[in-house]
C-alpha cells in the first residue's frame, strides 16, 4: 500500500516521532537514515518536552505509577511509544527509579503501589517493556520475564486480577501489555524460544476473540475497544491490538478481518485518521487533539494496513 505523495508530505511535516516512522514504515528508508531521524525524538518536539519534564532523580509526575498519565511509568511508556532510541541516559535513570522503587514479590513479580502486597501483572509488564525499550541491562529483568511467562493462563492471555480473584480468563488490557513487553524483550535481547511460544499463544488469544469480542457470544465486549486513542496508557483498543500483530511480524489471520475493516472504515476522505477523546487523567501536554486529522494515528494505521495487505499477497 503506497500512500499518496501529498499525504506523505503532510506526515513529514509532523513531530520527529512521526517522521522517523514514516521513513521506516512507509518509505523504506535505509536504516542509517531512520536512525538519524529517530535520534531527534530525544532533542526536539514531544520527546524532548517529556524528557525536560523529568525530575532530577529520574522520576516523573508525582509518583512511580500514579497519577495517570504523568507518573514515571507512563511518561517512560509514552517515550517508548514515540520511539525514543535505546540508551538515553535520562530514560535509563527513570527506569532505575522504577526498579529501585518497586515492591518485589514472588520471585520476579512487582508492584509499584506502596500499599499493595501482591505482584501485579500489568505493572510488571510495563516495567519490563520500558526497561527493555530503553536499553537497560539489569539482572532483575530476567526474573520479570520469567514471572510473566509463568502467569500466562490456559486460554493464552494474561489477567492482572488473577492473583487477587483467581480469574482464569485472559484480559484484553493486561494481555496487550504483556505481549508488548515480551516483544520489547526479544527486540532488545534477541531470539528467546520460550518468549516466542508465549507470545504466539497470546496472539492466538486475541485472534480467537477477533481482537476484542466475547468468546461466548461473539459480540464486542466493550465499545471502548473499538476506539482509537493515543497515548493508550494501559488500555487495549482497535489500533493498539492490530499494531502489535504488525510490529511482531505475525502472519495475517482472517479472524482479524473485521477489526481491519473497521480500521479502514475510520479513514477520512482526505486519507487521514482521527483519534477519539483521550482517556481521563492528567497529561503533560496534548500531543494531538481528537476528532481532527492525526499524524500519529495515520502513520500507525497505514503501517497496519501495509502489513495486512502484504501478508495477504
Amino acid at each position: 500500500m503506497r500512500a499518496p505523495e501529498a499525504l506523505i508530505t503532510w506526515l513529514l511535516d509532523g513531530d520527529p516521532a512521526v517522521q522517523w516512522q514514516v521513513r521506516r514504515d512507509l518509505l523504506d528508508a535505509p536504516a542509517d537514515v531512520v536512525a538519524v531521524e529517530r535520534a531527534r525524538v530525544a532533542t526536539e518536539g514531544w520527546g524532548a518536552a517529556l524528557l525536560a519534564a523529568q525530575h532530577r532523580d529520574g522520576g516523573g509526575g508525582e509518583g512511580l505509577y500514579s497519577p495517570k498519565w504523568t507518573s514515571t511509568t507512563y511518561t517512560l511508556l509514552l517515550l517508548c511509544q514515540l520511539g525514543l532510541p535505546a540508551g538515553d541516559d535520562r530514560a535509563r535513570q527513570g527506569c532505575g527509579r522504577l526498579l529501585d522503587g518497586a515492591r518485589w514479590i514472588d520471585g520476579g513479580g512487582l508492584n509499584l503501589a506502596k500499599t499493595v502486597r501482591y505482584p501485579e501483572v500489568c505493572m510488571t509488564a510495563l516495567v519490563l517493556r520500558t526497561t527493555a525499550d530503553c536499553g537497560v541491562q539489569d539482572e532483575r529483568l530476567g526474573p520479570l520475564r520469567t514471572w510473566l511467562l509463568d502467569q500466562q493462563l490456559g486460554d493464552g492471555g494474561w489477567n492482572c486480577e488473577t492473583i487477587r480473584t483467581h480469574s482464569t480468563h485472559g484480559s484484553f488490557d493486561t494481555s496487550i501489555l504483556v505481549l508488548e513487553a515480551l516483544h520489547a524483550w526479544e527486540s532488545a535481547r534477541g531470539p528467546d524460544p520460550e518468549v516466542a511460544r508465549a507470545a504466539e499463544r497470546g496472539r492466538e488469544f486475541f485472534a480467537a476473540h477477533r481482537l476484542y469480542c466475547s468468546h461466548r457470544t461473539g459480540e464486542v465486549v466493550d465499545p471502548a475497544y473499538e476506539r482509537i486513542v493515543f497515548p493508550p496508557g494501559w488500555h487495549h483498543d482497535l489500533l493498539r491490538g492490530l499494531e502489535h500483530f504488525a510490529s511482531a511480524g505475525a502472519p495475517v489471520d482472517d479472524r482479524l478481518a473485521d477489526a481491519v475493516a473497521l480500521l479502514r472504515s475510520r479513514r477520512r476522505p482526505d486519507g487521514t485518521w482521527a483519534m477519539n477523546a483521550r482517556h481521563p487523567g492528567r497529561y503533560h501536554f496534548v500531543l494531538e487533539p481528537p476528532r481532527v486529522p492525526s499524524r500519529l494515528t495515520t502513520v500507525r494505521a497505514l503501517r497496519v494496513l501495509r502489513w495486512w495487505e502484504e501478508g495477504q499477497g
